[in-house]
């Protein structure tokens, strides 16, 4: 399943200009360019567990519609991080069939957005871009667009997201609840080199997710 993960930008007889638009994380290298986020349930107490489980492929979601479950290289890499940090950090990989008390998922998650953007608010009246007047030749004259000049913008934003449930108390609760996410967004979060960084990062800011 291929996907792509760009900000598309679109307007009549301004492409080379919008080519040259300044990405603030452009410059920044490895994982400088990448966020770590996590968040967790305060009444759970991570010490009183002791074994999980976590699915053997990752859910593919878009615009919050499931659209299937696939292994790839990158998948298979964040499984076995997230299997390593908790081994680490005391808790037993059991079989999903072994009642384990924590389950594990891993989703890739995209999400779109579109909109429409009026260059006659964002334009400058004299300079109107990185170049001025002079750059075409037409010195003392200005830039200008009119109020009715539009584009039209789609971005897909996509990260990992690591979640964890219990299900130690499912029979008591009858529910399964979710007690931690983590999710990685930012350049370069879909490489297998960025799996154990990432995930690592996430679970070293979460320091009370411990068996002992």
């Amino acid at each position: 399943m291929k996907k792509i993960v760009i900000p598309v930008l679109m307007a009549a007889g301004i492409l080379a200009m919008t080519s040259c638009k300044k990405d603030p994380i452009k410059n920044l290298e490895g994982d400088e360019g990448q966020i770590y986020i996590t968040k967790h349930s305060d009444s759970v107490n991570f010490s009183s567990f002791r074994t999980f489980s976590i699915a053997d492929s990752v859910a593919v979601i878009q615009n919050n519609k499931l659209l299937g479950k696939e292994l790839t290289d990158v998948d298979a890499a964040y499984i076995k991080a997230v299997k390593d940090q908790l081994t680490q950090r005391g808790y037993t990989l059991v079989s999903k069939d072994q009642n384990p008390e924590l389950g594990i998922t891993v989703s890739q998650i995209y999400n779109t957005s579109t909109g429409v953007f009026d260059y006659g608010s964002y334009w400058d009246p004299y300079y109107g871009s990185y170049w001025g007047p002079d750059y075409w030749g037409y010195g003392g004259y200005g830039y200008y667009f009119p109020s009715y000049y539009y584009g039209t913008y789609s971005i897909t934003e996509g990260a990992m997201s690591i979640d964890v449930f219990n299900l130690k108390d499912v029979k008591e609760s009858n529910k399964i609840s979710g007690i931690w996410n983590g999710l990685l967004r930012g350049t370069g979060v879909f490489s297998v080199s960025a799996a154990n960084k990432g995930v690592k990062a996430l679970f070293d800011q979460s320091s009370y997710f411990k068996a002992s």
